[in-house]
Order: C-alpha cells, then sequence, then structure tokens
C-alpha cells in the first residue's frame, strides 16, 4: 500500500535518542493534491495535502544548503544581531545566472546559535531583509549532523578513507545517522514552509542534505527538485560499505536532476544504481538519464566557475595594491610559489612540502631563488586526523628550512591565521606558479581564482608596474585527483603521491618558456572566464527545468515507507489491472484468448526455481478446461522444459522459443516455424559466444534448438552490460547476411531465427480463432519482458481487423510498473497469481474445486 502519511522519520533508530522540537510555522505553508494535471491557471492546481493556498505565481528559485550566505554579528551595546552577506559565498553567486526577475531564497543555518527566544524575531527579519529562512537546529541535533555524521562518516567515505580501524576514523554510529535524518527534516519543514509548488525550482546543495530530497518528494509528488554534489562521489567499491547506502542513493533519486564536477563522479554514483538497486542508465539525446519508476532522473556534469566580477573588485582595492608592493619587497629576486588549502588530511600539504624538499635537494641551483608560501585556512574539523596532519606539516616545513634555509631565506613560509581576501589576491597576482596537490578533493577552485589575478586588472598593472598590453602568464601544477584538473588541460597534472614526479613538475612549470607559459595561461583563461559561476548556474537550472517537462502530463503516486519512499510516474492511461474488472469482462464473454509469459509472470524472475508451483498448475488447468478458453503460455524457454513442466495441463497451448515452436495441445504435435529451417548460422554464434563466456566470468551460454542465449546474471553488473553491448556489436557485424536476428534482454544476448517472435505467436492464435469461425470476444496478455511487448503490440493491431464482427475486450498487462505497450499493470507474480484466481473462481461453476479464494485488489489508480 502506498504511504501519503508525513511521517516523522526518527523511527528509524531504536529509542527516543533525540528531542526535536516542533518547526515553528510562522510562514505560509503550500502543498497540493496529486492527481492528473491538466490545463489549467498555474496559481490553482493542488498537488500535495493542505488546506492552504497559494497566494502567488511568480516563479522563484528556492536554493537549500547546509549554511546561509550570510555572516551574523551581535551588537556590544544593544545585544542586537546584525547580518551581512557572504559576499565569497557559492550560493550567493549564482544568482547571476538567474534572469532579473527570478526571486531567490536561500534555506539554511546560521554560522551562530541563536537563542530560542530570539528564533522568531531573527527568522522574521531574515525572511524581510534578505529572503532567507533560518532552519535553527538544536545545538545538541546541529554537533551529532554535521560534526558527527557529515564530518566523521561522509566526508572521509567520499573521500575514500574508510574507518578500518578505530585510529582510522570513527566506526558507523546510528545516533548519528539519526541526527543527520532529523535535520533534514527540518530542512525539508522549512521548505515547505515557502514553496509555491507549481511555480518553484527547489536546488539542494551538497552532501549534508542527500535525504532531504526523500521527505520533499513524499510531500509533493511533482515538485521541481535538483541536486548539486560539491564534493567527489566514490567508487562503489567504498561506497557499499556504507550501510545505510541504499537510504542516501533512493534520497538522491528523489530528485529530477543531480549535478557531478566531473564524469568520474557521476560514473561511481551510475555504478552504484546499478550495482545495488539494479538500475540502468542510458544517454538520451547527449543527456544521462535514469528510469527510476517511470521517471527519468537526469545527470548533470558541469564544473562550477568562480564569480569573475568579484575576484576582479578585489584586485582593484587599493588595499590589495599595497600588499602586493609589500609582497614584492619581500620575494625580490625570487620566484614565488603559492599554495592555498584547508588544513585536513586530504589537501596534501605535507605530500606537497616534501616535493619542494626533493626539488631543492635535486636541484642545488634553485635554492635560495624560490620560495614555498603556503596559506594554510582553518580547519572544518576537530578531529585528531587534523591535528595530526597539522602538526607533521610544521614539522616538514621546519626541517626544510633548517637543512635548505637562511638567516635571509626561508624556502618554505607558512602562514596559518584567517588571511582576508585582499592578501590572497595579492599572492595570486605575484605568484609564478600555483601548486594545488590534494590527494582527493571535490572542484577545488584555486586554480580558477589564480587564472583569474594573474590576468589582472587596470588597477592591478598599475600596482605591479606593467603596461596593459603586457603578455600574462600562469603555471599550474594540479592533482589528478580534484575535480577541476580535467578542465585544465594546460596545468601540469601530478600524482599527489609520487613526490619525485611533483618535484619535476614544480620545476618544469618555474623553468618554462615565457611564450609557453602564455599560450597555457590563455588556454586556461578563456575556459574560466566563460565558464563561470553564472554559466554554471544557469547551465543547470536549464537542464533542470528540461528535466521537469514531463511531471504534469503523468500520474503520480507515492509508494515505499520510510527513506525507502519514491514516487511513480506513468502515463495517465496506465493503470492497474483492477480484478472485479476483468472478471466482470470474463463472465460476460464465451470466447476468450488467454496469453501468457513464463518467467517473471508465472514464476518471480529471481526465483532458483523455475519450476511452477502446484498452485500454479491447478489454475492454468482450470482455466484450459473451459471450453471457452485458449490459453497459451509464450515463452523464450525451450520445448523440453516447457512441456515436462507443464505437462499436467493437458488443453494448454505453449509456444516455446519465443515461437519457434508451436504446440495447440499436449496431444498435438509441435510445429515449427518454416522461417527458420536455415540454422547454419548456430555454426558462426557459438565460437563467439562461447569466447566472451571464457572472457567473463559467471557468464554463461544456453544452447536451444531453435537460437542462442548468452547469459550474464551472475557476471559483475559493470563489466556483464559491457561485455554485453560488445557481443551484440560482433553478432551483428558477422550475422549481417544471415537470417538471424540479435536481441539484448535482460542480462541476456541471444540470437533467433528471423520472423520469430511472440507477437507472430499471438497473431497466428488469434488468426486461428476467426478462421475456425470463433472470432475472440475477450483477449488478455500478460508478460513482464521486452519481448511480450511485441504480444502487446500484435493484439492492439490484430483486434482492429475489420474482419472481425465485434471489437473483442482486450486486457494487455505489463509485470512491474513500467513504461510500457499495454496499458496495465500488475506489481508482481504474486499479483498476477491473484489474477488467475479471480479468473479462475469465475470459470468453475463450484468453487470447491479450488481452495477457497480471497482477492482484494486496488480499484483503478
Amino acid at each position: 500500500m502506498a504511504s501519503r502519511s508525513c511521517a516523522n522519520f526518527l523511527h528509524l533508530a531504536s529509542g527516543n535518542l533525540l528531542d526535536i522540537p516542533q518547526t515553528p510555522r510562522g510562514l505560509p505553508r503550500v502543498m497540493t493534491v496529486p492527481g492528473i494535471i491538466s490545463d489549467m491557471d498555474s496559481c490553482s492546481s493542488n498537488d500535495g495535502d493542505s488546506d492552504v493556498a497559494s497566494s502567488g505565481c511568480r516563479e522563484r528559485k528556492i536554493i537549500v544548503a547546509n549554511m546561509l550566505p550570510l555572516h551574523a554579528k551581535r551588537d556590544g551595546e544593544t545585544s542586537k544581531w546584525h547580518f551581512s552577506w557572504d559576499e565569497d559565498s557559492l550560493l550567493l553567486h549564482l544568482k547571476d545566472g538567474f534572469s532579473p526577475e527570478t526571486e531567490v531564497v536561500f534555506v539554511g543555518s546560521l554560522k551562530v546559535d541563536i537563542d530560542v527566544n530570539e528564533q522568531e524575531e531573527v527568522a522574521q527579519k531574515l525572511l524581510e531583509d534578505f529572503n532567507c529562512v533560518p532552519t535553527f537546529l538544536p545545538h545538541d541535533l546541529q554537533k551529532k549532523f554535521y560534526l558527527g555524521f557529515c564530518k566523521q562518516h561522509l566526508w572521509p567515505l567520499f573521500h575514500y578513507m574508510l574507518p578500518m580501524c578505530p585510529d582510522h576514523g570513527d566506526r558507523f554510529d546510528r545516533i548519528l545517522w539519526q541526527a543527520y535524518v532529523s535535520a533534514n527534516k527540518i530542512f525539508a519543514d522549512k521548505v515547505m514552509e515557502v514553496i509555491n509548488p507549481d511555480d518553484d525550482y527547489v536546488w539542494i546543495h551538497d552532501y549534508h542534505l542527500m535525504v532531504l530530497p526523500t521527505f520533499l518528494r513524499k510531500h509533493l509528488n511533482r515538485i521541481k527538485l535538483g541536486f548539486f554534489l560539491h564534493s567527489p562521489f566514490p567508487s562503489s567499491e567504498i561506497y557499499r560499505t556504507l550501510p545505510v547506502r541504499d537510504e542516501i542513493l533512493r534520497g538522491l533519486l528523489n530528485c529530477d536532476l543531480i549535478g557531478f564536477h566531473t564524469f568520474d563522479y557521476a560514473r561511481h554514483f551510475l555504478s552504484c544504481c546499478s550495482r545495488m538497486l539494479g538500475l540502468d542508465y542510458e544517454s538520451k539525446r547527449g543527456h544521462i538519464g535514469l528510469d527510476y519508476f517511470g521517471r527519468t532522473v537526469f545527470i548533470k556534469i558541469l564544473p562550477v566557475g568562480v564569480h569573475m566580477g568579484r575576484l576582479e573588485s578585489v584586485l582593484n582595492l587599493s588595499s590589495t595594491a599595497a600588499r602586493v608592493k609589500e609582497i614584492q619587497k619581500q620575494f625580490e629576486g625570487k620566484k614565488l610559489i603559492l599554495g592555498i588549502d584547508d588544513m585536513d588530511i586530504f589537501k596534501g600539504i605535507s605530500l606537497k612540502l616534501l616535493a619542494v624538499e626533493q626539488l631543492l635537494q635535486q636541484h642545488p641551483d634553485l635554492q635560495g631563488k624560490i620560495v614555498l608560501v603556503q596559506i594554510v585556512n582553518p580547519a572544518r574539523g576537530f578531529g585528531k586526523d587534523v591535528q595530526e596532519a597539522k602538526k607533521e606539516t610544521y614539522m616538514t616545513a621546519k626541517k626544510i628550512n633548517e637543512v635548505y634555509g637562511s638567516p635571509n631565506y626561508q624556502p618554505v613560509i607558512l602562514i596559518d591565521r584567517p588571511v582576508p581576501r585582499y592578501e590572497k589576491s595579492a599572492y595570486y597576482a605575484l605568484a609564478e606558479c600555483c601548486i594545488v596537490n590534494a590527494v582527493r578533493d571535490g572542484m577545488n577552485l584555486v586554480p580558477y581564482k589564480y587564472i583569474v589575478c594573474r590576468q589582472g586588472t587596470p588597477g592591478m598593472d598599475e600596482a605591479l608596474g606593467v603596461k596593459p598590453e603586457y603578455p600574462r602568464t600562469s603555471m599550474l601544477v594540479v592533482s589528478e585527483f580534484i575535480g577541476c584538473s580535467p578542465s585544465l588541460s594546460g596545468a601540469i597534472r601530478v600524482n599527489p603521491w609520487d613526490i619525485d614526479a611533483v618535484a619535476e613538475a614544480l620545476n618544469t612549470a618555474i623553468t618554462m618558456p615565457e611564450s609557453e607559459k602564455q599560450l597555457r595561461h590563455e588556454k586556461h583563461y578563456r575556459y574560466v572566464s566563460t565558464h563561470d559561476v553564472a554559466y554554471w548556474a544557469r547551465s543547470f537550472v536549464m537542464d533542470l527545468d528540461r528535466a521537469c517537462q514531463d511531471h504534469y502530463s503523468k500520474r503520480c503516486w507515492g509508494i515505499g515507507l520510510g527513506l525507502s519512499f519514491r514516487v511513480v510516474s506513468l502515463s495517465p492511461s496506465f493503470r492497474r489491472l483492477a480484478i472485479d474488472h476483468i472478471c466482470s469482462a470474463y463472465r460476460r464473454t464465451n470466447r476468450r484468448a488467454i496469453f501468457l509469459d513464463y518467467d517473471g509472470t508465472l514464476v518471480p524472475e529471481a526465483s532458483i526455481i523455475k519450476t511452477p508451483s502446484p498452485e500454479v498448475i491447478s489454475i492454468i488447468k482450470t482455466l484450459c478446461d473451459d471450453p471457452k478458453n485458449t490459453v497459451f503460455v509464450v515463452s523464450g524457454r525451450g520445448r523440453a522444459s516447457l512441456s515436462d513442466w507443464l505437462a499436467p495441463c493437458e488443453k494448454l497451448g505453449i509456444a516455446a522459443e519465443h515461437g519457434y515452436f508451436i504446440r495447440w495441445s499436449k496431444d498435438s504435435e509441435w510445429e515449427t516455424s518454416p522461417v527458420g529451417a536455415d540454422l547454419e548460422w548456430k555454426k558462426i554464434v557459438e565460437p563467439v559466444m562461447s569466447l566472451y563466456r571464457e572472457a567473463t566470468d559467471g557468464s554463461s551460454i544456453e544452447t536451444k534448438e531453435g537460437g542462442l542465449v548468452w547469459h550474464h546474471l551472475d557476471a559483475d553488473p559493470d563489466f556483464g552490460s559491457c561485455q554485453a553491448k560488445e557481443l551484440l556489436d560482433h553478432l551483428e557485424s558477422v550475422l549481417a547476411n544471415e537470417p538471424a536476428v540479435v536481441h539484448r534482454g535482460q542480462h541476456i544476448v541471444e540470437v533467433k531465427p528471423q520472423g520469430v517472435s511472440k507477437g507472430l505467436v499471438a497473431e497466428k492464435v488469434l488468426s486461428r480463432m476467426v478462421n475456425g469461425g470463433k472470432p475472440p470476444d475477450f483477449v488478455m496478455c500478460v508478460g513482464d519482458d521486452k519481448s511480450d511487448e511485441d504480444m502487446f503490440q500484435s493484439i492492439l493491431t490484430s483486434v482492429s481487423n475489420p474482419s472481425l464482427p465485434v471489437a473483442p475486450e482486450i486486457f494487455a498487462c505489463t509485470v512491474g510498473r513500467k513504461p510500457s505497450k499495454a496499458r496495465y499493470y500488475l506489481d508482481d507474480t504474486a499479483d498476477v497469481l491473484k489474477l488467475l484466481k479471480g479468473l479462475a473462481t469465475a470459470t468453475i461453476s463450484k468453487p470447491r474445486c479450488l481452495p477457497e479464494i480471497k482477492v482484494s485488489f486496488e480499484s483503478n489508480a
């Protein structure tokens, strides 16, 4: 049964572990009611369970992130809070990508604790003055949510660090996970307070809020929802160790668009979806899409950019010019190498220092001529790993300065204090080379900022004493493991763990001819200036709009409990097959044709036992014994297996190997399709399939009389799928002039004779009924596979034949809620069995022949 309640998910962990206050409802709350939405006024539709009407129609972007783009400070005299924009915040910069008419609302936490008594006043002030909605997480919850689950579990895991032992990361803590879910729930409540679901787009940022989409989608099935991950996404081998891996994946899949900085990160996410949820993806006109219960979840790959105007305005400050002159004087006659990193274990600061040590050792002539200025931003976490990284950094720097320094020269200068933006810009503008040596990082915009500052501005040119036409140069040494690396094709890419290679890269960078430095800089500046933060934001929302275009053309309903909730979205004409509806049609008709697939329809696809249960045999036998029925099992399986398993059903028709063999009853002979008489092509196919079987562990070959099938269900999902594509291309090439077709199905590649399909079986049976003077007045077809779509199409075509005196009642039904040519669906084989029981009950005159049957089916949804 679909769950439509706004459940509190704190039951995920046993016990009342967190005391979460109810979110105050100080702002208008807008929700809507599920249903089919046709052309209407954009302000009058409903999409949830709410008695509060929408009050506005203006398009808005609701930006949701862990922290609001605000600075907060309490006045010492009045004790009042004062707020101002954080001009360096990415969230603030992305507004430049929206149209001027777009209203932007920010939802997130403040960087300070606000007393409960002041929260209502502060919330009103932030909404009125900044269009910001604060979440006000309780202090204990904030600590467990951010410093706990986010920083102790997700952050290390997403940067490829596993808690192998207590001294190497923290083990999974269910209480911290509960705090994460609770915090995401509070964020969802705040979004619900301000959203107008018909017009607003919601854009969620980063790993702190990965289950938030589930809460929002549960409230509003048609919400326009995007998510962008600013950190790396780990490979499936790392991610699968997370105990709550499925809940987080399903949370992200409740979005319409998911963004990543690089294809590697997106590929890892898609691999996790494939391996853990069994989802396949495909490229649709250049866009990667995942089919998730009828909804297409699109994947966006685009690295974020910098705000050009902000950087250039800082370069033009008088304080920047003054600091530039001071730095020039301090390092006169020396080449400046710059590093700017947060103090954490993933930034590779100590590895960078070791590379500088190696450079000075291998090239003694550089001693006294180069200086590494390493600016260390304050750590975002407070774990022992941060303290150890800081200690190692200082020890390494001290050792280098003792060995290679002198009273007037230090090769390594650590700046471990808050450094204002103007001072960083001054260092960027003067550095001959910038090195980013992180062992794992999300995007890292330091290289982009360096390039822009090296390009300079009129004000900076004046401070440096250079003419506007003076050629600009820059050199970058970047780690292969950071998000911006693929977009900087002119940078020297390095493996940060290879100290020798990094040292040699630094030497190459500072000794490279000026003309080459200039060419590399021009290439980089052209990219950075055209792919700024506004371009990134504009591109994302355009794709989000495209991803949401089909929202109101499909029927939506929610299924699943807790964090397993998801929305099924299918065509309005596609509905559950109600048993009372089909039984009514069954009783009033006299010439019935019934077609049933075998695997995935009569027997569960995942079942190890492939023989039909006694109950299935009894029901099919009952249906076959009714003289008004013509019943066929149409399968891709071989005739020997089917005739053996279904032997008790003497009047049952069987079509084996997709119709290559047909038998009308147990007493009749098998008929072989005349189009498949020439099977010489099997001699070509078998050695090719054998080659792929040997190369793909877990794969196998099934030999049929009229064809061959290569199975890869038990192979590695990614490798099996890749090999299936290769095998498909290979076989299509070698069979180009043979009377055979190659078909790729669910975990199979099959080769069968041309002109053989399940659709032709249906046509043949219906034609025979018409020619025998018994045109069907009831046709039912049930199947779960792509090959069954041929039957659905064939039935729809055949019954439109003008030779039929009366158009029959048609019930084409697929198993599973998925796009199909069928008009109806059933959820699984258990539902198919209920349906057949209902028909069998309607068939027999004395119900005692079968066990008492109680069938309960939802009416058409």
